[in-house]
């Protein structure tokens, strides 16, 4: 599983999001910046993202993945 084939997953569920993949074999760090966030706590959000992931996970194509995930607002505050 390629980083470029993770972030193609993730653009097709979150249209116009920021996305960022790093990481390669089995082991990702993502990005998501979206206002499909807002009013989501962390764990809804990560929740969001395992539905997306979650066949690769279970078939072991992905191993783990460490999530950063955003609302533009939070984003900007992060950035300063």
């Amino acid at each position: 599983m390629s980083a470029d084939e993770i972030k193609a997953m993730l653009a097709a569920a979150f249209p116009g999001a920021t996305i960022e993949v790093d990481g390669g074999g089995a082991k990702f760090t993502v990005r998501i910046i979206d206002d499909a966030f807002a009013g989501k706590r962390p764990v809804q959000r990560q929740q969001q993202v395992y539905g997306v992931l979650n066949e690769k996970i279970t078939s072991g194509d992905i191993h783990a993945v460490s999530m950063a995930l955003f609302t533009p607002e939070e984003w900007s505050g992060q950035e300063k």
